[in-house]
C-alpha cells in the first residue's frame, strides 16, 4: 500500500490545436511497455525488495493465465495479527491524527503543504485544504486509528503521515471490503530514514485488525504491478495565467490573444435543467451512479450514505451538478469535480494554481460532450485555472473535442492482496482516488 497520487505536473500542454500530434499520448505509454522498459532498466540490486515481499502482483507473473483472480493470500486469524505497532527508528514515535482537532488538522495540512507531491521540475506542489482533508479522511465508517502520524520524540513535531479509509470496491462481480491508502508523506529532511516501508506495514497492520485484507492505491511511480496506467489531461480555463506560471506554453504560430480566444467558453451552461445537486437528489444520483458504474471491471460500490458524503457539494471541496428534466423532473445526468489547488513555487505574481479534477460523470440523456462542456463553464465561473481529467471510464470520448491536452503525468492504479490477471484498459476502470 502506498501513496495515492502522481505529481500535479508541469505538463507543458501545447495549446496549438491545429497540430493533432500535440493531442495524442505517446504510443509507448501502454502498461506492457512501461513494465517491460522498467524491467529492462532494473539491475538485480535495484529490484523492489519491499514490494517483492508483499502480496501484490509481481512483474514476473504478468500475463500468467494459470494464476487465479482474487485474493493472493487468505485472511489471517485476527488473533494472529500483530497487536503491537511496528518499531520506528528510536528518535520517532507513532501518533494517531484526530482530524476533528483543529491543531492536528493544521499540523497535517502544513506537513503536506511543504513536503507532499511535487512535479519533476519543482514548480508546483499539491496544496490540499484542511476542509478537503477532513472530507477525504472522514467518510462513512472511517477509523481514526488509520490516520497515522510519526512525531519526533523530542520536539513532538509531526514529520510523517499515512492514511487509510474504508471502501467497498467491486472487482468484476465481487464486492470487496478494502482500504484506500493515501497521503503517504515523509518530511523532506527525513527521506533517507527508510520510514515509508515501516509506515506502509503499520497501516497494513491496522487495516488487518479491522478484518480487511485488501487495499487500493495509486502512485506516480511504477511498482509491482499496476492494474492499469492512466494519463492526466488538462483543459486550460485561464490560459494566460497557466502560461505565465509555466504550467503550459504558447504553441507555435499562436499569440496570447489567439490562445485566450481558443479556450473561451460560453457564459452559461447550455443544458436545460442543469443545476447544482441538493440533498434531496441523493437517492436519484445513487441510482444513476450505481447503474453507470456497474459496467466497469473495477469501481466503487456506492450506497446513499457514500453518495451524500462524497458527492453532495461542499464549497472549495467538491462540486456536483445534475440535469433535471424540465418536463418529467427525472434526474437524467450528473457531473462532478473536486478542488485540489497546487502551490506555485518561486513565482512572484502567483502563489496558487486552482485546479478542478473530474470526479464521477454519468450521461444518459445529455451527450457526455455537452455535459462536460457545461462542467467546464461552471468551473470557469468559479475561477478555476485548469480542469484536469484522467482517461478513465468514458472520459476519452470528450477529451480532445473539448480541447484537453495530454500532460506528462501518469497515474498507476494498484490493488493490494488482490490479483487481476490481465491489465485493464483505462476505459474499464470506474474508480477515481483522491
Amino acid at each position: 500500500m502506498t501513496d495515492n497520487n502522481s505529481p500535479p505536473g508541469s505538463p507543458k500542454v501545447n495549446p496549438d490545436h491545429n497540430s493533432e500530434a500535440n493531442l495524442l499520448p505517446k504510443d509507448d505509454s501502454s502498461l506492457e511497455n512501461i513494465v517491460r522498459r522498467f524491467q529492462d532498466s532494473m539491475s538485480l540490486a535495484k529490484k523492489h525488495k519491499f514490494w517483492e515481499t508483499q502480496p501484490v502482483g509481481q512483474f514476473k507473473d504478468a500475463g500468467d493465465t494459470s494464476l487465479p483472480e482474487g485474493p493472493i493470500e487468505p485472511p489471517t486469524p485476527l488473533s494472529e495479527v500483530k497487536q503491537e505497532p511496528y518499531n520506528l527508528p528510536s528518535p520517532y514515535e507513532w501518533t494517531t491524527c484526530d482530524m476533528d482537532l483543529e491543531e492536528t488538522c493544521n499540523e497535517v495540512y502544513n506537513l503536506l503543504k511543504n513536503n507532499y507531491v511535487e512535479d519533476d521540475e519543482n514548480m508546483f506542489r499539491f496544496n490540499y485544504s484542511k476542509e478537503f482533508l477532513r472530507w477525504a479522511l472522514r467518510p462513512p465508517g472511517y477509523y481514526k486509528s488509520w490516520h497515522i502520524g510519526v512525531r519526533a520524540k523530542t520536539s513532538k513535531k509531526l514529520v510523517a503521515f499515512i492514511t487509510g479509509v474504508p471502501a467497498r470496491i467491486r472487482v468484476r462481480d465481487e464486492v470487496v471490503k478494502m482500504a484506500e491508502i493515501n497521503f503517504l508523506c515523509v518530511h523532506k529532511k527525513l527521506r533517507s530514514k527508510r520510514l515509508a516501508p515501516v509506515m506502509i506495514k503499520e497501516v497494513t497492520r491496522r487495516v488487518h485488525l479491522e478484518n480487511i485484507w485488501q487495499a487500493a492505491y495509486t502512485a506516480g511511480v511504477v511498482l509491482p504491478t499496476p492494474i492499469t496506467t492512466c494519463q492526466y489531461w488538462h483543459r486550460s480555463l485561464n490560459p494566460k495565467k497557466l502560461i505565465d506560471v509555466g504550467f503550459s506554453r504558447l504553441g507555435p504560430r499562436m499569440t496570447m490573444s489567439r490562445t485566450i480566444k481558443l479556450y473561451k467558453l460560453p457564459d452559461q451552461p447550455a443544458t436545460p435543467g442543469f443545476r447544482k445537486m441538493e440533498l434531496r437528489d441523493v437517492p436519484a444520483v445513487t441510482r444513476l451512479l450505481r447503474n453507470y458504474l456497474s459496467q466497469f471491471v473495477v469501481s466503487p460500490d456506492f450506497d446513499e450514505n457514500d453518495v451524500e458524503h462524497w458527492l453532495l457539494p461542499t464549497e472549495d471541496v467538491v462540486d456536483s451538478y445534475l440535469v433535471e428534466s424540465p418536463k418529467t423532473h427525472d434526474i437524467t445526468d450528473f457531473c462532478s469535480f473536486y478542488t485540489l489547488p497546487s502551490s506555485i513555487l518561486g513565482n512572484q505574481n502567483y502563489s496558487i494554481l486552482k485546479a478542478a479534477y473530474s470526479y464521477y460523470n454519468v450521461s444518459t440523456k445529455t451527450p457526455l460532450l455537452q455535459l462536460m462542456n457545461d462542467a467546464l463553464i461552471v468551473a470557469k465561473k468559479k475561477d478555476f485555472d485548469v480542469f484536469n481529467a484522467l482517461d478513465v471510464m468514458h472520459n476519452e470520448s470528450f477529451l480532445k473535442e473539448l480541447k484537453f491536452g495530454p500532460g506528462d503525468g501518469q497515474l498507476h492504479y494498484y490493488l493490494y492482496n488482490y490479483r487481476i490477471r490481465n491489465a485493464l484498459r483505462t476505459s474499464e476502470l470506474g474508480l477515481v482516488l483522491l
